[in-house]
């Protein structure tokens, strides 16, 4: 089974030695996702706009890897502060509201203080 790897052009991937997504088979794999513009590598300072832009690169990822928001089958969130998740729910209505893909939240640290959320998804093409 061959791999196909996918990159944002984050600097963090480099940096780190990882890829965006990875597509294996009919899976795809999305990394820890946050809400950099990574066209700019600036970060909103909102957990709603940090949100909406870590959905929008995840939708970008996934499109790149020929899947979409609507194959989502599992996605973990992680914020510094759990107590904020609740702001998220509009935006994670907009986007998985008719998918409902399985889902963890998880309270923990982030790499950078200016990060209030880290998304992951995984896929499964054609579902």
């Amino acid at each position: 089974m061959t791999k196909q790897l996918i990159s944002s052009g984050s600097t963090f991937e480099e940096q780190i030695g990882y890829s965006r997504a990875v597509v294996s088979g009919n899976w795809v794999f999305v990394s820890g996702t946050t809400g950099f513009d990574y066209a700019s590598m600036t970060i909103a300072d909102g957990l709603v706009e940090q949100t909406e832009q870590c959905l929008k690169n995840i939708e970008t990822a996934l499109q790149q890897a020929g899947s979409g928001m609507q194959d989502v089958v599992r996605v973990t969130y992680v914020l510094p502060d759990g107590a904020q998740f609740e702001q998220c729910w509009p935006v994670l209505r907009k986007y998985f509201g008719s998918v409902r893909p399985a889902a963890m939240m998880i309270s923990a640290g982030l790499a950078d203080p200016r990060m209030k959320i880290e998304i992951e998804v995984t896929a499964l093409k054609n579902s």
